[in-house]
């Protein structure tokens, strides 16, 4: 059977659900029964396989009570990332590359309901009046919508696929990321609760790369975790804390940011804070926490480099405190940050880690970066294929007064 022909039946028997029952009265196993006789009546005259008829029920079933279209995407393990450019325009990301899918949403009007449906799951609400959200799903995917007439293709939704199983520092070890060598010295660099930033561009694994790195923290810690929308899968500590930010309502109040959740935090008694990404202004709030006994801290940031790191974290801290002198502000971050872990996806589509750098202080207008490791391609590397590793630089880590003051004696 044709894809056109299934999508006929479907919209099809769709309408006789809503026609002939009272859907608020039947449960999920009632409903799929109804489908099910449904499709015995419309479908007499011709051959079905099993698999069309089980095809054929999931779709109607879903575009009742799932998401529709979006069910079968997020079942599917290998896509990583899903955008809807309107009804009609939905691409895939499989294995790095990008695939336009035949199928599609009916009309606007279904996608809009899909749209309604997953924000409303996150207590969230997205309309004319506020219409840009980032939300997550069940299974925490990141996603972002965008509705007309912001929007000129229709309404857009993003999402950002999370694989069911956090990802572990053994995994990154697998896909060549990391070396063993890499892994124990982060292993040591967050139990000795050095400040940590990791950097990177868009799809890089940052937060990937985070949620590796917390398997390190000790399980008998406080922990508060702050996100836009919640994407972090930290395992294994009893007491953590989640936190995320709440959009303006229809009336613009009771907005929740991420500066809110930081200031709140610190009178939580925290002994380490997680913000999942630092974007604006509350990278002061977050200098300041890290500069006040919170050591230990981890965040993420979009930057194309260590230093443009740095310097993104100079601009977002100036966003929160005009006027503030850039000396100022450059002293707070070098004594803030101890450690700048930058990723990269590379021609290849691959995710490595490119630089682990030392902020080693704030000398001569400069904040002073030590770089530890620095990946470096090697001969089997091809315009198609990259091939390297982190490679260990002749820099000694010069501030490790944190290892000493927690008992670690082995050199960095």
């Amino acid at each position: 059977m044709t894809e056109d022909k299934k999508v006929q039946i479907a919209k099809k028997l769709k309408k006789r659900i809503f026609d002939r029952y009272n859907l608020n009265q039947m449960d999920n196993n009632a409903l799929e029964d109804a489908i099910e006789q449904m499709i015995v009546e419309e479908v007499r005259d011709e051959y079905l396989t099993i698999e069309e008829r089980v095809d054929i029920t999931e779709r109607v079933f879903s575009s009742i009570r799932g998401l529709g279209l979006l069910d079968s995407i997020i079942k599917d393990e290998q896509i990583t990332e899903v955008m809807i450019n309107g009804p009609k325009e939905v691409f895939i990301e499989k294995a790095g590359a990008l695939y336009k899918l035949e199928q599609s949403f009916d009309d606007e009007k279904q996608l809009e309901d899909i749209i309604q449906k997953i924000v409303g799951q996150a207590g969230r609400e997205v309309n004319q009046a506020n219409p840009i959200v980032d939300t997550r799903l069940p299974d925490g995917s990141r996603v972002n919508v965008v509705l007309p007439p912001i929007s000129l293709n229709g309404a857009t939704v993003t999402i950002r696929k999370f694989s069911k199983t956090p990802m572990t520092i053994e995994q990154l070890l697998k896909f060549g990321s990391i070396t063993p060598e890499v892994a124990h010295v982060l292993e040591l660099l967050v139990r000795a609760k050095y400040n940590i930033f990791i950097s990177g561009g868009t799809g890089s694994g940052k937060t990937t790369f985070l949620n590796a790195m917390s398997s390190y923290i000790p399980h008998d810690e406080r922990v508060i975790t702050i996100e836009d929308s919640a994407e972090l899968q930290i395992e294994g500590i009893d007491n953590l804390v989640r936190m995320e930010t709440r959009n303006a309502n229809a009336s613009g109040s009771g907005a929740v940011t991420i500066r809110d959740l930081i200031r709140a935090s610190l009178r939580m008694r925290p002994e380490r804070i997680i913000v999942g990404e630092v974007r604006g202004g509350e990278a002061l709030d977050m200098l300041q926490a890290m500069n006040t006994g919170h050591d230990g801290s981890l965040s993420t940031g979009h930057a194309n480099s260590t230093r443009d790191m740095l310097s993104r974290l100079e601009t977002m801290v100036l966003q929160g405190a005009e006027g503030l002198p850039l000396e100022a502000i450059r002293q707070q971050i070098a004594s803030a940050v101890d450690i700048i872990i930058h990723l990269s996806r590379l021609r290849d589509k691959t995710r490595r880690t490119m630089e682990i750098s030392e902020i080693t202080g704030y000398k001569d207008g400069k904040i002073q970066i030590n770089p530890l490791y620095i990946f470096q391609e090697d001969e089997k590397s091809t315009l198609e294929k990259v091939s390297g590793k982190l490679t260990r630089t002749e820099n000694p880590l010069i501030n490790d007064h944190k290892l000493r003051l927690s008992g670690i004696k082995e050199v960095i």
